[in-house]
């Protein structure tokens, strides 16, 4: 199997595995959504070790809460431990969030106040977490639809310092912060040129439906041209920086995410011998 993370991937979804085992398209890696791999077994447990066999793979969570306020699942993440381990996966990420309250699954990402307060909170959950799991976090800035008024620091300044005090690295998700700049009003490229280059791991791309008054990440269309822009600012700067397609819902034909991944490579081709902006 293949140990490098490099240029653009894909996320695996089951109604695709079946192509991707039959015709072994030229991916250089899959994202697994963790949660829906936790207990494979049977027939999933197959599948699940032919792409790995295959492929090179990463994990990406939304179970561990880790801006909540409930004890961290120790259960939960020796599981998670446990099929990173099985399907050898490159890197774990999850995100800022908290997704729980008092045992309640939210079934959400809700975001967290940016403050000192939630800096030092984050801090220690992530370090618990990282010494469960054996290694650092990769860990998503979120989509969002509302903001605190009591928030002192920008996220992106929030980012570069919970990587600072964690050894933990970021996952740049570009059209999270197209929709932040519709929702809540906020910057985008600002973010970007915020963000320390030396923590970030990876990039999401994905689409998001326009509700009208708001954009929702509902990660069921195609990337759309305004974040496709943002992402060439992005990897002009995190040059280097291996890029994910997400696709989550009304699931197209795979080919269709085959061109998304080969739009990605051409920008991250186009802007490699460009400068690192400011």
């Amino acid at each position: 199997m293949i140990s490098s993370i490099q240029n653009v991937g894909l996320g695996l979804r089951s109604p695709h595995i079946e192509t991707i085992l039959a015709t072994e398209p030229n991916v250089p890696w899959f994202e697994l959504l963790t949660d829906n791999w936790l207990d494979a077994s049977g027939i999933d447990g197959f599948l699940l070790d032919k792409i790995t066999e295959q492929y090179p793979v990463t994990l990406h969570g939304v179970g561990m809460n880790l801006g909540g306020l409930d004890p961290l699942n120790l259960d939960y993440l020796s599981k998670v431990k446990a099929l990173a381990v099985r399907c050898e996966a490159n890197w774990l990420s999850d995100h800022l969030s908290f997704s729980a309250v008092q045992g309640n699954q939210l079934h959400d990402l809700a975001p967290l106040p940016y403050t000192e307060e939630s800096l030092q909170h984050m801090v220690v959950r992530i370090q618990q977490a990282q010494d469960v799991l054996g290694q650092a976090l990769v860990v998503e800035n979120i989509s969002a639809y509302l903001a605190y008024e009591h928030t002192t620091i920008n996220e992106a300044d929030f980012l570069n310092a919970l990587a600072h005090e964690t050894q933990c690295e970021i996952l740049l998700d570009v059209n999270n912060l197209y929709v932040n700049q519709k929702n809540l009003d906020q910057n985008a490229v600002e973010f970007l040129n915020a963000l320390n280059h030396s923590v970030v791991k990876e990039i999401h791309l994905g689409g998001y439906t326009d509700k009208g008054d708001y954009f929702l990440d509902a990660h069921n269309n195609p990337v759309s041209e305004p974040v496709w822009s943002l992402y060439e600012l992005a990897i002009q700067k995190f040059k280097g920086i291996p890029t994910l397609i997400e696709w989550d819902n009304d699931l197209p034909d795979f080919n269709v995410l085959l061109q998304e991944q080969q739009k990605a490579m051409a920008i991250m081709s186009k802007t490699s011998e460009k400068p690192i902006f400011a």
